[in-house]
């Protein structure tokens, strides 16, 4: 047991690293791809999840304490969740925390805060808690319900996986930037509160809740509705 937690840290920490650095490629002042767009970052993510879940197999790759409720709701899986959980959380603090200290010229460089801010964590286009909510919980369950069923078919593995990040991206992830997980949202945030960046914001604590309780509701969701299914 102690062994899949080594794998979900260092899987969550990879898939973070990953795709942080996307974002921070995009949008902080002086790097290549500077610009590059939604459809980079929606696509590097996908890649990520795919890369990380890939290196993370012996574990199961879960990756998310969505991931592991909607498995555990689900009858899927009865190990150690909250070991799991915590491995996931500070595999997503390692991550955020070495693209800081890659990109850390251009966290220097840049000079809107915001941007800087938006490199670890998520934030809603239009500020509304209960749409946000909803926004989080639907592109969730729609991930969990997904997984779910992928493990019962013969494209189970981590690409199609990644391919459903890619979609929920593209297709749901205008809102608020489809955290669809604590790990990619929470441990950044923290990281963000704790590192010290040249000329940062605060870390909006008002929003934060809404990526942990709209993910886990979903996530939890979609196991619970998934057990009736009897696969």
């Amino acid at each position: 047991m102690e062994q899949a937690l080594l794998f979900e840290f260092f899987g969550t920490a990879l898939m973070l690293l990953l795709g942080l650095g996307v974002v921070a490629n995009v949008i902080l002042t002086k790097t290549k791809g500077n610009g590059g767009g939604w459809v980079v970052i929606t696509l590097a993510w996908g890649f990520a999840v795919f890369i990380g879940a890939f290196v993370a197999a012996p574990s199961g790759a879960h990756l998310n304490p969505c991931v592991t409720l909607g498995l555990a709701f689900a009858g899927k899986f009865s190990g150690n969740i909250i070991g799991y959980i915590i491995a996931q959380m500070l595999g997503g603090m390692f991550g955020a925390m070495l693209v800081y200290f890659f990109y850390k010229p251009h966290f220097d460089a840049e000079e809107n805060p915001n941007l800087k801010l938006g490199v670890f964590c998520t934030a809603p286009e239009i500020r509304s808690y209960g749409y946000n909510f909803f926004s989080e919980f639907l592109a969730t369950f729609v991930l969990v319900m997904c997984i779910l069923f992928a493990g019962q078919s013969q494209i189970a593995g981590p690409l199609p996986v990644g391919m459903v990040i890619m979609a929920i991206g593209m297709s749901l992830g205008g809102t608020t930037g489809y955290a669809m997980n604590p790990a990619r949202d929470l441990s950044p945030r923290l990281m963000h509160f704790f590192l010290p960046i040249k000329g940062k914001r605060d870390s909006d604590w008002a929003y934060s809740w809404v990526p942990v309780f709209g993910p886990l509701a979903g996530g939890s969701l979609a196991g619970f509705i998934f057990s009736f299914f009897g696969m």
